[in-house]
């Protein structure tokens, strides 16, 4: 197999970030509430407050195209 060749400044920077990550104590508890909070605002919301408009309201994939055509065309006017 192949292996593919980055860059010395592509090494260099993952390098870099991974030693800084390593050796980081408060920042990983830092990391993980913002990885938690951003998986509850795009998971966990989507479910709730945004539903599949376009699921619900037409059969077919038909009648949804149609609707969006229709509807990005008279936007635009």
């Amino acid at each position: 197999m192949k292996r593919i060749s980055l860059p010395l400044w592509m090494k260099k920077l993952y390098e870099f970030y991974r030693d800084g990550f390593s050796q980081m104590t408060v920042g990983k508890t830092l990391w993980t509430i913002a990885l938690l909070k951003l998986f509850i605002m795009f998971a966990v919301l989507k479910l709730f407050f945004f539903p599949n408009f376009l699921k619900t309201n037409f059969e077919d994939d038909k009648s949804r195209s149609d609707y969006v055509g229709k509807e990005l065309i008279e936007r635009t006017r």
